[in-house]
């Protein structure tokens, strides 16, 4: 069976740069993994990092479940998410373990270490993983295609080229989005729901869809893709 796999940064960063794509493929029949390398958990204006943890926390878990969705979490803290051997091997243990087809995870343009970070680990981790000569708790896996989703934080020479037609899951979307507070709720300075509902509207009008989202080839040479349908057809 097909399986995707969305690694973000922090819990929320992987419904909002590939929800819809996530339901689209669950609904499709994939299997679908949810990674954040940290909780996020120092975000909120006004409430303690460890307040603010509990309600990612129960946020994560509610996402997961709207998906039908596994979720991990690293174990690392906001902001202090570092690229070592240590976290390497987590990363690579959970691709050994989940076995996923694609990986989608955050472009290295970005305004936030975090985001930077899980980057690197993602494809330091891709080499310890499918090599099958390191010997782990799970057997080595090679992963089919890694891709980067459009976030808002992660702009810098992103260049889109694919856009995928989300017309059918994007309103479940919207809803999935708002299983986390930081949706919910006005606590935010950056209007993240108003910013991605607008987006899905604007891709689409772009690739000829009603609602689409974007993602970008790791290549340097620019090559425009219009996707229907899922990411390994």
């Amino acid at each position: 069976m097909s399986h995707l796999m969305v690694v973000g940064g922090h819990i929320s960063d992987p419904e909002n740069m590939a929800g819809a794509l996530m339901l689209k493929h669950k609904r499709a029949g994939w299997q679908i993994t949810i990674v954040a390398a940290t909780p996020g958990e120092k975000g909120h204006p006004t409430l303690p990092a460890e307040e603010y943890l509990k309600m990612r926390l129960a946020d994560a878990e509610a996402s997961a479940e709207f998906i039908g969705a596994n979720f991990e979490l690293l174990p690392y803290r906001d902001g202090e998410l570092p690229v070592n051997e240590e976290s390497t091997w987590a990363m690579a243990d959970l691709i050994r373990k989940h076995r996923p087809s694609v990986i989608l995870t955050h472009w290295h343009g970005s305004m936030h270490q975090d985001h930077n970070n899980t980057n690197e680990i993602v494809h330091k981790a891709l080499f310890k993983a499918g090599l099958p000569a390191f010997q782990r708790e799970y057997p080595a896996h090679s992963v089919q295609r890694v891709l980067y989703p459009e976030n808002w934080e992660d702009m810098e020479n992103y260049i889109p080229d694919i856009y995928v037609d989300v017309s059918d899951v994007f309103e479940d979307y919207l809803k999935l989005l708002k299983t986390h507070a930081l949706m919910r709720e006005n606590y935010a300075s950056f209007r993240y729901y108003d910013y991605y509902e607008a987006l899905g509207r604007t891709r689409g009008a772009l690739a000829g869809y009603d609602r689409a989202v974007t993602l970008m080839h790791s290549h340097s040479m620019y090559h425009y893709e219009r996707q229907p349908g899922l990411l390994l057809e």
